[in-house]
């Protein structure tokens, strides 16, 4: 561990060193790099759920409609910027800032190339990184939950019940998902020795952290997608219960930062899963086995842009696939499920890292902890069956079972283990007929109908 930690910082030495020029075409870079990827992204979007949906999508301003995102900010920007009467005017004003502005900063720490003099800007060797930290993992998710504040400031300071609601919806979602995206992060931290973002990516020279840590990628995607708000996890802009969320009473340009910062934000966290996961600035397996320069030059910033821009797809598919959960549902993922996963498998990934160190082979480590996980599985089975046979007679089950939808005096659904009445059949209307005509037969075809019904036909 300290190894890696030091070569860590032997590799950070070469950040710093820029011109103040440099850092400056450096910076601009990384802003307009979101900028152009969030205006490609919504068109984007508006065209795959289209196709998804089969319809036809944008196709009239400019070719193909590809200046749609554009039109949409020139149309934000010149609709009228109301302010709510009620509303604290300047956490009101302050709030879409808020919420804008560390979406960015997360992107300074992303490298977007190898360390070290790689390419040439106008005739000075740098690298493909604006700068790096040997904390740099930390610095993202801190800026991460700065922007938490500016959903919930617009959500309290616009003076409505609505947005007050999104706001403390998305207060809550965040910190419950972040706890298991830090979990996911730490198995990372101790897998690499480092977090440092280019110490990360090196650590994957020969197989990438997707394929030795698969449950920490999951959980990451999972929680990246929650931390968005994004759909089915966007609760704090649900319009069915909450009108629009927390932006309910913003306009213009106000409502222009808060969607800029959500596309901002999707950017971020795949380029996020992109480093720590995907090989970061890699090419792919079968490139880079046969091309040797494949990971030199301007290259590698191709293969990170194709990684970032296949997971902006894993977002818009997910959209236009599944329907929003409750917002129970999604409380209970992040605290019965996200969380616990998280700290048994990050406990799981320390052990194993001890055990390597200590020279025991990686076979018996994997035969030995799945043979535990196996073990806590079926006692856990065992105990919940042995349970329920003693607290449950054969009384309680047939009290259990028997359901009356109408007790409450309005009808609810059958619980797990109810089951509900049977429903009257109606009448064929050769029988409707006869009762309505008198005739003497009505009781045989009434018969014979139950009997048949009772005989399962």
């Amino acid at each position: 561990m300290t190894t890696a930690y030091t070569l860590a910082a032997e590799d950070l030495s070469m950040f710093g060193t820029d011109p103040w020029w440099l850092v400056a075409i450096k910076a601009v870079f990384c802003f307009a790099f979101l900028m152009v990827t969030v205006l490609f992204s919504i068109v984007w979007e508006r065209k795959v759920v289209a196709w998804m949906q089969l319809r036809i999508g944008p196709n009239r301003h400019g070719p193909w409609g590809m200046l749609q995102s554009l039109a949409d900010g020139v149309k934000l920007m010149l609709k009228e910027d109301l302010v709510v009467k009620r509303a604290d005017k300047v956490v009101y004003v302050l709030a879409p800032i808020v919420a804008a502005i560390p979406a960015f900063m997360a992107i300074a720490v992303i490298p977007f190339g190898p360390p070290g003099n790689e390419v040439s800007i106008f005739g000075t060797r740098t690298s493909m990184q604006l700068t790096d930290l040997p904390i740099a993992m930390l610095y993202i998710l801190a800026v991460a939950s700065v922007g938490i504040y500016g959903i919930v400031l617009a959500g309290w300071s616009s003076g409505s019940t609505y947005p007050l609601l999104g706001g403390l919806r998305s207060c809550a979602q965040m910190i419950s998902y972040e706890i298991a995206m830090g979990a996911a992060f730490a198995s990372v931290f101790l897998y690499s020795g480092s977090m440092s973002t280019s110490e990360i990516v090196a650590q994957q020279h020969d197989k990438w952290f997707v394929i030795v840590l698969p449950v920490s990628f999951l959980i990451y995607v999972v929680t990246m997608v929650g931390e968005t708000n994004r759909a089915p996890f966007d609760m704090p802009e649900s319009e069915g219960d909450l009108v629009g969320g927390f932006n309910t009473e913003y306009s213009s340009i106000k409502f222009a930062l808060f969607m800029l910062a959500e596309y901002v934000n999707m950017v971020t966290v795949s380029a996020v899963s992109v480093t720590l996961f995907l090989g970061g600035w890699r090419a792919p397996y079968p490139i880079s086995s046969f091309w040797e320069g494949a990971n030199h030059g301007w290259w590698p910033m191709l293969w990170f842009v194709l990684k970032v821009q296949l997971l902006l797809f894993f977002f818009i598919w997910l959209r236009g696939t599944l329907p929003r959960v409750r917002y129970d549902q999604l409380m209970k993922l992040g605290w019965k499920v996200l969380i616990p996963l998280s700290v048994v498998w990050l406990m799981l990934v320390a052990t194993m890292r001890a055990l390597t160190r200590e020279g025991v082979e990686f076979r018996s480590i994997v035969f030995y902890v799945a043979g535990a996980v196996l073990a806590v599985l079926l006692v856990s089975y065992v105990w919940e069956m042995f349970r329920r046979s003693k607290h449950e007679g054969p009384e309680e089950r047939e009290d259990k079972a028997a359901f009356d939808p109408m007790a409450g005096g309005f009808p609810v659904p059958p619980l797990p283990g109810q089951t509900l009445p049977p429903v009257p059949r109606r009448r064929s209307r050769q029988e409707r007929e006869l009762v309505v005509s008198g005739g003497g037969h009505t009781e045989g075809i009434a018969t014979e109908s139950d009997g048949k019904e009772a005989d399962g036909v």
